[in-house]
C-alpha cells in the first residue's frame, strides 16, 4: 500500500494531492470575498443569488470558504490514516470545479433557481462524505469512520441553510446551525492536532521536555457533550436564559482544555503558536455568545470573534502547517506567513472593537491582506513539485 501512495504521477503537481488546489482555491476565495462583501453591503455591487446579501456573506464564510478547507484537511489526512493512494488527476479537478460552481452558483452567476443552486453547492460536500466513507471503508480503517459523521452533519447545515431560505426567505437557523458545525469541526480537529504537534515540538526539543500537554481523554469527550449541549439550546433558542448559561459553561470548559495544552510553552515556534491563539478565538467567541443570549452584548460580537478570530485564524494555521510539512518544507512560518496570521488575528480585534464603517473597512483590509499574503506565500508551494522532487534522483 505505500508503493500506492509513492506511484508515479505525470500530471501537473498542483492536482497531486488534494490539499494543493483546495487550500489554493480557499485562500484566494477568502482574499476576494469579504472586499466583496463590503462593497455588497454597501450597495455598490447587487448579485442576483438566491440568498439576502447577509445571508450570502454568511453562507460562503461557513459553507464556500470552509468546506475547500475542510476538504483539502480530509484529503491530505485520509491518506495517511488508510496508506491508500491520495485522491489526485482528474477526479480532484472536477471536485474543484464542483466548488468553484457552487460559488457561482450562490452568486447568481449561473442563472439557477434556488433549488438548483442548492443541489450544485451541496453536491461538493456529498461528493467529499462519499469520497471519505469510500476510502476509509476501502482501507479498513474503522477507526476513522467516525469522522463521516460530523461531514455529514455538516453538509444536512447546509441543505437546511438552503431550505430554510427557499421557505422563508431567510435562513436564521441556518445560520446558527452552520456556526455550530465549524464550531465543533474545529474542536474536533483542533483537540487532536494542537496538543499532538504541542508535545512532538516540545519533546524533541528538550530531553527534558517538562510539563507536556495532556492528551485526548474523557476531559475533552465531556468537553464536548458540554459543547453540543450549548450549542443546540442556542440553535433552537438563541435568546433565552437556558442558552447563555450553557454558552457560557462551554466556553469555560474550552478554555480550560487550551490551557492543559501548554500553548504558553511554545512562544518560539510561531506556527505551532498560532493554532493555540486561534483556538482562544472560540472560548472567548462563546462568552460573548452567552453574554448576546442574556441580552448583555450583540450577537455579531460573538459570531464574528468566532467566524473571523476562530474558524479564519485557525483554517489559516492549519493551512499554512500542512503546506509546508507536506510539500517537504520546514515547518517555519517566517515573517511573511506570521505577518498573514497576525492581520487576520487583528481583523477579528477590529471588527468587534470598532463596529464603524471605517472600522469594517479596516477589518476587511486587514482580512483580505491575511488571505492574500498566504496565497502570495504559498501558491509556488502548492502548485510547484516538491523540493525533493526537483533532485535528479529524487522520489
Amino acid at each position: 500500500m505505500q508503493k500506492s501512495i509513492r506511484a508515479a504521477y505525470g500530471g501537473p503537481s498542483l492536482f497531486s494531492y488534494g490539499f494543493r488546489p483546495l487550500f489554493l482555491a480557499a485562500g484566494l476565495f477568502a482574499a476576494l470575498i469579504v472586499p466583496l462583501w463590503m462593497l455588497v453591503w454597501s450597495g455598490d455591487i447587487t448579485l442576483s443569488g438566491p440568498f439576502s446579501p447577509l445571508d450570502w456573506h454568511i453562507h460562503e464564510m461557513l459553507f464556500g470558504y470552509t468546506s475547500a478547507v475542510i476538504a483539502g484537511f480530509l484529503f491530505t489526512a485520509i491518506p495517511n490514516w488508510t496508506g491508500r493512494m491520495p485522491t489526485r488527476g482528474w477526479p480532484l479537478m472536477v471536485l474543484t470545479a464542483l466548488w468553484l460552481a457552487g460559488r457561482l452558483a450562490v452568486a447568481g452567476m449561473l442563472g439557477l433557481e434556488p433549488v438548483a443552486v442548492m443541489a450544485v453547492d451541496c453536491g461538493f460536500m456529498l461528493a467529499i462524505g462519499a469520497m471519505v466513507t469510500t476510502e476509509i471503508v476501502a482501507g479498513r480503517n474503522w477507526s476513522n469512520l467516525k469522522v463521516v459523521a460530523p461531514v455529514l452533519l455538516y453538509l444536512v447545515a447546509n441543505i437546511t441553510f438552503h431550505l430554510e431560505s427557499i421557505a422563508t426567505g431567510g435562513a436564521d437557523i441556518g445560520r446558527r446551525l452552520g456556526f455550530a458545525m465549524v464550531v465543533i469541526l474545529i474542536l474536533l480537529i483542533g483537540g487532536r492536532i494542537i496538543p499532538s504537534f504541542t508535545r512532538n515540538w516540545l519533546v524533541k526539543r528538550s530531553p527534558e521536555p517538562g510539563p507536556l500537554p495532556v492528551p485526548f481523554g474523557r476531559f475533552d469527550v465531556a468537553s464536548l457533550v458540554v459543547m453540543l449541549t450549548g450549542l443546540l439550546a442556542w440553535v433552537v433558542w438563541p435568546e433565552s436564559r437556558y442558552s447563555g448559561v450553557a454558552l457560557m459553561l462551554a466556553a469555560a470548559v474550552q478554555g480550560l482544555r487550551l490551557l492543559r495544552w501548554r500553548g504558553w510553552r511554545v512562544w518560539s515556534s510561531p506556527l505551532l503558536l498560532m493554532l493555540h491563539l486561534a483556538f482562544g478565538f472560540i472560548p472567548v467567541g462563546l462568552a460573548a455568545l452567552s453574554l448576546a443570549s442574556l441580552g448583555h452584548l450583540p450577537a455579531a460580537i460573538g459570531l464574528h470573534l468566532l467566524g473571523v478570530g476562530g474558524f479564519g485564524g485557525m483554517t489559516l494555521a492549519v493551512m499554512m502547517r500542512a503546506s509546508l510539512g507536506h510539500t517537504g518544507r520546514a515547518l517555519q512560518a517566517g515573517p511573511a506567513l506570521t505577518l498573514a496570521f497576525v492581520s487576520v488575528a487583528l481583523a477579528a480585534v477590529v471588527r468587534v472593537a470598532a463596529p464603524t464603517m471605517m472600522g469594517l473597512w479596516i477589518a476587511a483590509v486587514l482580512w483580505a491582506l491575511g488571505f492574500g499574503i498566504f496565497v502570495w506565500r504559498m501558491a509556488p508551494v502548492l502548485s510547484l513539485p516538491n523540493p525533493a522532487r526537483r533532485q535528479p534522483n529524487g522520489s
